[in-house]
């Protein structure tokens, strides 16, 4: 048994009878986190606006942080030197960080109407020159330097460079990129050095069911015992999406853990639970907790809104956060109306919160 398997394991504890729903453990060496698992996204090694402790409250097992944007501010061995990602951000449960390569690659359609300059200036096999927007340097990606940046982090589970197709893409481009990807996944295994962290490999290939499956058969070969399937919610409608992950639940190896990157409604991840997805991440309980939109039992809660001014109800009746137990809709709405950090920070707790519960409860309903 090799060191990284005796800091790691994941396994399989339910199965649902009716669906292709399982409920999990997975063992890494900041803890052990339950299945299905929703990750708050913390890119800048922080959920804007939540401590840490606020996580814990909640119910959070384990945050998703961002390797690029971390290596461009403070820097890797800035983070390294302090003591590692954990040390530097107060978190001592589980942290999974994205290699940046949706990031990389979106540089590719600069925000000009943001001012910003950053673009895509040279792709080749052997990684992607661009230019970083807050600086305006050129900076050379590859997936060497991306494992390099992440084993100087220091988190539990790691996401090799890949390179992800936007919807819709030509069957030439996917098959392309595809390509690329499993190229440098090989090239990611090979540069990993530390036992301590996980790689996961990321299944690409666009809404092309073949290349899909031609990702992960060659992802199996290569070794990798956990798999993160990624390309997807860019833009597809949600029945796209679900007649290409369908199909790669059956490919799968039943006892990896399988991450659905990036998504999202709590309406697609449950019908992702359901096909058998055991981790999630999305910035949408944080971000639209900021812009004061309220995921709760009763639907979506727009707290600007005139009608909630004299609400003295809180926010969700069947929430036990800490917004939920303590303040009225009123109080909430005068928060956003003054423009007052603390709103922000109320309606992304409660919103984290509604996710974890979400999982939480399809976990406890899958009925072995």
């Amino acid at each position: 048994m090799s060191d990284m398997d005796k800091a790691f394991e994941f396994k399989v504890i339910k199965k649902d009878k009716s669906s292709g729903a399982r409920a999990g453990e997975f063992r890494t060496p900041h803890g052990t986190f339950r299945t299905p698992v929703f990750m708050p996204v913390g890119s800048q090694a922080t959920v804007k606006s939540l401590s840490p402790e606020q996580l814990k409250s909640v119910d959070v097992q384990i945050l998703l942080c961002n390797a690029y944007h971390l290596s461009k501010r403070p820097g890797e061995k800035i983070i390294r030197e302090m003591g590692g990602l954990h040390k530097f951000m107060g978190w001592d449960r589980p942290i999974l960080t994205d290699s940046g390569g949706f990031q990389v690659f979106s540089l590719a359609k600069p925000d000009r109407a943001a001012g910003k300059s950053g673009g895509l200036v040279r792709l080749s096999d052997d990684g992607v020159e661009f230019r970083e927007p807050i600086s305006g340097d050129t900076v050379f990606f590859t997936p060497e330097r991306v494992i390099e940046i992440e084993e100087a982090l220091g988190p539990d589970i790691i996401m090799p460079f890949d390179q992800p197709v936007p919807y819709p893409s030509s069957y030439s481009d996917a098959k392309s990129a595809l390509e690329r990807t499993l190229k440098w996944a090989q090239r990611s295994l090979d540069a990993k050095r530390r036992d301590d962290q996980m790689l996961f490999g990321i299944v690409q290939g666009g809404t092309y069911k073949d290349l899909r499956k031609e990702s992960v058969e060659a992802l199996k070969a290569m070794g990798f015992k956990g798999f993160a399937i990624g390309g997807l919610s860019v833009g597809e409608d949600s029945s796209v999406m679900f007649e290409t992950l369908e199909p790669l639940m059956e490919l799968l190896p039943e006892d990896a853990p399988r991450y659905l990157m990036g998504v999202g409604t709590p309406e697609d991840i449950a019908r992702a639970i359901k096909l058998g997805v055991d981790m999630f991440d999305c910035v949408l309980p944080s971000r639209n907790g900021r812009n004061g939109w309220a995921f709760t039992s009763q639907g979506v809660v727009r707290i600007r809104n005139l009608q909630y001014q004299t609400d003295k109800s809180p926010l969700d009746p069947d929430c036990d956060c800490y917004t939920c137990r303590n303040f009225t809709k009123s109080y909430l709405r005068h928060l956003f109306q003054a423009e007052e950090i603390l709103g922000l920070s109320l309606m992304s707790l409660h919103n984290i919160r509604y996710y974890q519960k979400l999982v939480f409860v399809l976990r406890d309903g899958i009925s072995g």
